[in-house]
């Protein structure tokens, strides 16, 4: 999927970021967090030192789908050959949190109508993209918060479908291990992963991309 020296951004929330150096210039040490971007730069760096790929994180703690289109022009100037984006969880979660800060709800049709935006901006400028779906660890699925993420990710998925993009389904990759094991060993507030659980990011995201079997 990756020719030699392309630039690789990652966009999101807190997940993305994970931590990351904001002062830190773009593929620089400390720039990518502790999270999965990190673990697929160690990756690329170390498994495919061929392909001298750039590894750029532009996540943002908090970050809602209308955040993104606030700072999309900056996504933009980086000049991504490929982007991925994971966007959602918090567009979901401030309905059941920000209840009294009376915060404005990015509601379904705001959300599709913006991620459309900004994946047909992407595609005009022919950036290659992967869509990863937002997820929640947790094993109920009657659980209130997590009925209303699948709802997002059903159009983030359909959104993907439509322009036949690469879709990451990681909501699945969640399920798999609460099969298993408790929610608590990957997030204690059920959405931030522990390191396991972005180790579960990364991997998915390599398959998708076809970098590793």
């Amino acid at each position: 999927m990756f020719k030699k020296k392309e630039r690789i951004v990652f966009v999101g929330d807190s997940i993305t970021d994970a931590g990351r150096d904001y002062g830190a210039a773009p593929a620089a040490w400390s720039s990518w967090g502790e999270g999965f971007v990190n673990l697929i730069n160690a990756y690329t760096t170390g498994l495919h030192p061929e392909k001298e790929l750039m590894i750029i994180n532009q996540g943002i703690s908090g970050n809602r789908i209308t955040d993104l289109k606030e700072r999309w022009a900056e996504i933009m100037a980086l000049q991504p050959d490929c982007l991925t984006i994971m966007i959602g969880v918090n567009d979901v979660w401030r309905q059941f949190d920000g209840t009294f800060m009376q915060q404005e709800q990015v509601k379904l049709d705001k959300f599709e109508k913006i991620y459309e935006e900004l994946i047909l901006e992407s595609l005009e400028k022919r950036i290659k993209l992967v869509l990863l779906s937002a997820f929640m660890v947790e094993a109920n699925q009657e659980d209130p918060m997590k009925k209303m993420l699948m709802t997002y990710n059903q159009i983030t998925e359909k959104l993907a479908d439509k322009y036949g993009l690469s879709y990451v389904d990681l909501q699945v990759e969640m399920d798999r291990f609460t099969a298993l094991q408790s929610s608590y060993v990957l997030s204690a507030d059920r959405v931030h992963p522990s390191l396991a659980g972005h180790v579960i990011i990364a991997k998915a995201w390599l398959q998708a991309v076809k970098l590793e079997g």
